[in-house]
């Protein structure tokens, strides 16, 4: 299949899968459900309240919940090569916009409305909201290459391969330059979606329903890639109008309705 490739495609697969597990681990701490995992105590933000503002409440413990994630998404990626290191890198940055994009709660606590007390803590936003942040980057992902950690030593121990790393490409050339943590990378461009090559793992879209009205991923003017449309018209019978009469039976009327499909050329 096409996500076994290292394509951007795959990047966004794995970056989202890693991000869901973080998610979901993060808000059953929060609600209580795990027993080892639970508020994130003020002591443990890294970075400085808001002016003005302490740290309080009960924000989530993202930090567990990446630990969790980390342990249980990059077990597989033991190999060490380049399409392992692709992995581990789209498991990182889907982990890491979760924390990015957590949300910043705060609460003026005092008699009679006064504001003697102010705290803040983080929560988590809908998944869809990480969602949309990972299909940003997936936009965005960069082609990357594997090279050797340190080009100019010496391995002491010759049987074991050579540590490498991640660096931008610029067409097929390397460049000295590693990729951001929260960048989605790939190895390969993606294939042709449009036609039927089961070699990458594409399906084509021949032959695929679509909408002719929307405008969107589903509409015949995209899902079609510019091979136009058939249509399709169909007579459909259904039981109407019915009345139940005492005692006991019901009576319906058949009615026809004329319907339209819509399947790519």
């Amino acid at each position: 299949m096409f996500f076994f490739s290292g394509s951007r495609e795959a990047a966004f697969t794995y970056a989202i899968s890693s991000a869901g597990v973080t998610f979901a681990i993060t808000a059953a701490c929060a609600r209580g459900n795990i027993s080892s995992c639970g508020c994130q105590g003020p002591s443990k933000h890294r970075e400085p309240a808001p002016n003005g503002w302490k740290w309080g409440g009960c924000s989530v413990d993202i930090d567990f919940g990446t630990r969790f994630a980390r342990r249980f998404m990059d077990a597989r990626e033991f190999e060490g090569d380049e399409r392992s290191l692709m992995n581990l890198h789209n498991n990182k940055a889907g982990r890491k916009i979760v924390k990015m994009n957590l949300l910043l709660e705060c609460k003026c606590h005092g008699v009679s409305g006064s504001c003697t007390m102010k705290t803040c803590w983080k929560t988590l936003p809908t998944f869809r909201q990480i969602g949309d942040a990972l299909m940003k980057k997936y936009y965005r992902a960069r082609p990357v290459t594997a090279s050797p950690l340190h080009p100019g030593t010496r391995h002491v121990d010759q049987k074991r391969p050579r540590r490498r790393h991640l660096v931008l490409t610029k067409g097929k050339i390397p460049i000295k330059k590693t990729p951001k943590k929260s960048e989605l990378v790939f190895l390969q461009l993606s294939p042709n979606y449009c036609d039927r090559d089961l070699a990458v793992g594409s399906f084509g879209t021949a032959g695929r329903s679509c909408n002719r009205t929307a405008r969107g991923s589903d509409g015949c003017e995209l899902m079609c890639c510019g091979r136009g449309y058939n249509t399709h018209q169909y007579v459909k019978t259904t039981q109407c109008r019915c009345k139940f009469h005492w005692c006991c039976s019901v009576e319906c009327d058949t009615c026809s309705e004329k319907t339209e499909e819509y399947t790519c050329k």
